[in-house]
């Protein structure tokens, strides 16, 4: 059976979780993935200046915690998460970035808020979204989630016209159905004698779904004087139960009322919005999961293991070299070229028939063995013209071993770019480039043609030596920065799948 507790609890935890890894949704979330924060339901307390936002938040919660002061003051969003506990457990709060300290002195508490928002905006009246989160465990409250937001800079209260009130102009803005928008209309006792706001509480000055709820908070002097707040809280049920004016409606007034509404609610809204929540988060650790293939895994720190990565990384450049020499990539058909039309274009030319006219063999003959019997062969003459006929083709076989050379370095740059998992190191990159050319270097020498008729032009060669592996796998800081965001946000959206499988919806 689903309680109240656990859903509510659920979506605390996940929130939680996203603010440590910077999501806390809007426009200034600094990264590429998509917020699950913004996913989350959420209760966001919006008013103006000096409208009693913060007393009623005070009030909700039975402690006097928040920083006062004039101007703004909530300059960070406060995440404000509730827990009931048992009668006579010790009340305390906890904040997210000092986790595992309870304070049980609520003094301590403001402090902490105001030092923590200056922290990040300063002693300037800067807005920060960041958020501060501060969980409330305490058996005077029920389980609920607010986020405080920085107040407008008008004042909205129960004598002035609510529909043209900066809060419900904003509200209307993004939720223009209501559906999702609670009234609360503070400083009831406040209004001129005779008056009341019987119209805006009944819904026939501005009327939303949900009913208006009316608040009285502690007075200024009662601040002053330190009032408790559950005194303040029964001052507050007898002034609706004996008002002339709001009596009849005092059942549905008042902040223990509203925090019982806004829980209830709440409840229903993330029951209702489990499958998207569920459904986001699949489709999340899906696109995570295949970025992280896309990243590769993280390189191990033995040297047996980075000799391995070494190995497999060689072989995939290989494999795309290979793939360039055979055609299925571009840039081997060039290689071919050289020998189907460059090198028999450049042979043609070659003045072959006059080396070996008639003419000229008997002129070579004659000068190298002299006068010889016919039954004897002229052995020095054939060698010489055996040697000038080779030296007619040195030029355009070494013209065709220089032309492959250049394709092949050219084949080796666009392999080295092509082969993906190489991106994610620069250095290993540069030294199989080097070790590469190196190579091809060395067996271009080796291919020239020589007086023993070598004629040897290799079409693909890797070559790699590996001394210090862990130089060589000195990972790109990017791609380690982003795999690590990536698993960290994977592993918050496993967690969180993980803890809406294991509670039992109420269907």
């Amino acid at each position: 059976m689903t309680t109240m507790e656990s859903l509510i609890g659920l979506v605390n935890r996940i929130q939680q979780a996203c603010t440590k890894l910077g999501d806390y949704g809007g426009s200034d979330n600094n990264n590429s993935f998509s917020s699950l924060w913004e996913a989350l339901p959420s209760v966001a307390v919006l008013g103006g200046q000096s409208s009693g936002k913060s007393s009623v938040l005070e009030s909700i919660v039975g402690r006097d915690f928040l920083p006062r002061g004039s101007g703004i003051v909530t300059r960070r969003p406060l995440v404000l998460q509730l827990h009931k506990i048992d009668d006579g457990e010790t009340e305390y709060a906890e904040f997210l970035h000092r986790p595992g300290r309870k304070i049980t002195d609520f003094a301590i508490v403001r402090q902490e808020i105001q030092d923590e928002t200056d922290r990040i905006t300063g002693k300037t009246k800067q807005i920060s979204p960041i958020p501060i989160h501060l969980s409330i465990y305490s058996p005077k409250v029920v389980n609920l989630t607010l986020i405080d937001l920085p107040g407008l800079t008008k004042v909205a209260v129960a004598n002035q016209d609510i529909a043209t009130s900066d809060a419900i102009k904003l509200s209307r803005e993004v939720d223009p159905s209501g559906e999702r928008t609670f009234g609360v209309l503070t400083k009831l006792d406040l209004m001129d004698k005779g008056t009341n706001a019987l119209d805006v509480l009944e819904g026939r000055s501005y009327r939303l779904q949900h009913p208006w709820v009316g608040i009285v908070n502690r007075s200024q002097a009662d601040i002053n004087k330190n009032v408790d707040m559950i005194v303040a809280r029964r001052k507050e049920v007898e002034y609706f139960e004996t008002s002339p004016d709001y009596g009849h409606l005092a059942s549905k007034m008042g902040s223990e009322y509203l925090a019982k509404l806004l829980s209830e609610h709440l409840e229903r809204v993330i029951k209702a919005r489990i499958p998207s929540i569920t459904s986001l988060i699949n489709k999340s650790i899906e696109e995570l999961e295949s970025e992280m293939d896309h990243l590769g895994r993280p390189i191990a720190v033995d040297a047996g293991a980075q000799l391995y990565t070494i190995l497999e990384l060689c072989r995939k450049f290989e494999r795309v070299f290979k793939e360039h020499l055979d055609g299925g990539r571009s840039g081997g058909d060039r290689i071919y070229n050289v020998f189907d039309n460059q090198l028999p274009a450049a042979l043609r030319k070659l003045p072959i028939d006059k080396h070996l006219s008639l003419q000229n063999v008997k002129r070579v003959v004659s000068e190298a063995d002299g006068y010889q019997p016919h039954l004897i062969a002229p052995e020095q003459g054939y060698r010489r013209l055996i040697e000038g006929t080779l030296s007619f083709f040195r030029g355009p076989a070494e013209a065709s071993v220089d032309a492959v050379h250049f394709v092949l370095k050219e084949l080796v740059r666009k392999s080295i770019g092509e082969t993906e998992e190489l991106r994610r190191f620069p250095t290993f990159q540069a030294e199989l480039a080097a070790a590469s050319n190196e190579a091809l270097e060395r067996f271009r020498d080796e291919s020239m043609v020589s007086e023993t008729l070598r004629i040897t032009i290799p079409k693909a060669v890797v070559y790699c030596q590996a001394k210090q592996l862990s130089e060589l796998l000195d990972e790109d800081p990017t791609v380690m920065e982003r795999r690590q965001q990536c698993f960290q946000r994977l592993e918050l959206y496993k967690a969180a799948r993980d803890e809406i499988d294991s509670v039992s919806w109420v269907r």
